[in-house]
């Protein structure tokens, strides 16, 4: 049967990124993979936290850890299969 699920708009993609950010932060261990696996440092975060690069970034790095993507999704509410159309709303250009 095929999904009924609304495509992800720049701006759905952004807050789920936010929350993205804010679920690695919440332990320090899941944000320090997130800068090891990234190359940033904690101030790169704060200065572009509003990027759509460091945006998809956090959406990426969730999505390439099954596990840690279904405990995102579950823990904020959000379907896991959400996470690729979000990052590719990011990374498309702004109309």
């Amino acid at each position: 049967m095929p999904s009924k699920r609304r495509p992800v708009d720049r701006e759905s993609a952004e807050a789920m990124a936010i929350q993205g950010l804010a679920f690695l932060a919440e332990e320090p261990a899941r944000l320090q993979r997130f800068l090891l696996a990234t190359g940033l440092e904690a101030s790169d975060i704060r200065a572009r936290a509003d990027s759509p690069e460091l945006m998809s970034a956090v959406l990426e790095h969730l999505a390439s850890d099954e596990s840690l993507l279904l405990v995102f999704a579950a823990s904020r509410q959000i379907a896991a299969d959400s996470i690729a159309p979000a990052i590719r709303a990011l990374l498309a250009p702004p109309p």
